[in-house]
């Protein structure tokens, strides 16, 4: 299906069971509930996703549970990214077959590529798949960014349709909406940016909170289509308690423990990572209580 890169897009996790292996049923409950918020499309495999911690086979098998579930109600947008170019190639021809509408592409994370590299890397990629490519920074994670210059150069590719800004900078991000077009597009990836984001003119949110709260999540970008600002501003304010708690444990831990204390899927995050402390676990219910649980 064609993909209108706007609006609200969930950064799905990726349900586990209690052994740690993927959750299908969990999945598909997830995607349900989130296409019965109103969400505008998928993003499974991305960094709350766990993708780092994913074989290629389980990656496949995640893509073809999304886009099995969705039906074609949404997009479902596939992260394919790693740090060699041809592995990204390769997936992104195996992500083809399974039937998603676009993929999203991380930056190379680990080893600083160069702006120069960065911008072969994405060219590369882009001329080698017909599928839309969501660029995707998140510099904290990755330890590299691509520059104002790098992405306006990259936007001029076709099929490069947009991009996932997960720095948390604002001033870049307006810089980045200065880029946009109707054929590619600007999400903030930060979730405490989702209101500013759309005020400034930016195109949505990739936003992981979704998991959890996908009402509230959806609220912002109602409130603000029906230019109801106050109440899309205290929705935004609203995801405060959830942001905070982020830093109670190790992401996606919180997230997950999160969505599963709000009645969504979710099951442990994959080792290394470790579910929260009996005291931690109180703490972070605790900050849940101002949201209400999702039937």
């Amino acid at each position: 299906m064609a993909v209108n890169f706007r609006g609200i897009i969930p950064a799905l996790i990726t349900p586990m069971t209690a052994d740690e292996e993927v959750d299908e049923a969990g999945l598909r409950t997830l995607v349900e509930r989130l296409i019965g918020a109103g969400v505008h499309a998928l993003f499974v495999l991305g960094t709350n996703g766990e993708f780092i911690a994913l074989s290629e086979a389980e990656k496949l098998r995640i893509a073809r549970i999304a886009v099995d579930q969705a039906r074609s109600r949404v997009p479902v947008i596939a992260g394919t990214g790693a740090y060699a170019t041809r592995d990204v190639i390769e997936l992104n021809s195996k992500m083809q077959d399974t039937g998603v509408d676009a993929v999203s592409v991380i930056t190379p994370y680990f080893n600083g590529a160069s702006q120069p590299e960065l911008f072969t890397h994405y060219e590369r990629i882009a001329r080698a798949t017909p599928l839309p490519v969501m660029l995707y920074t998140i510099p904290a994670k990755a330890g590299v960014t691509l520059t104002i210059d790098t992405v306006r150069r990259l936007a001029e590719i076709p099929n490069i349709r947009g991009i996932k800004d997960s720095g948390g900078d604002f001033d870049r991000l307006l810089q980045l909406i200065n880029l946009r077009r109707d054929d590619f597009a600007v999400f903030t990836g930060t979730d405490s940016m989702i209101l500013w984001s759309l005020i400034a003119g930016g195109d949505g949110a990739v936003a992981a909170t979704t998991n959890a709260v996908p009402g509230v999540v959806m609220s912002i970008w109602n409130h603000f289509q029906a230019g109801e600002i106050d109440a899309a501003r205290r929705a935004q304010e609203s995801l405060r308690a959830l942001r905070d708690a982020f830093a109670l444990g190790t992401m996606p831990v919180v997230l997950k423990t999160a969505a599963a204390m709000l009645g969504m899927p979710a099951g442990p995050a994959r080792s290394p990572a470790q579910p929260l402390d009996a005291a931690t676990r109180e703490r972070l219910a605790k900050a849940l209580e101002i949201y209400p649980r999702v039937a």
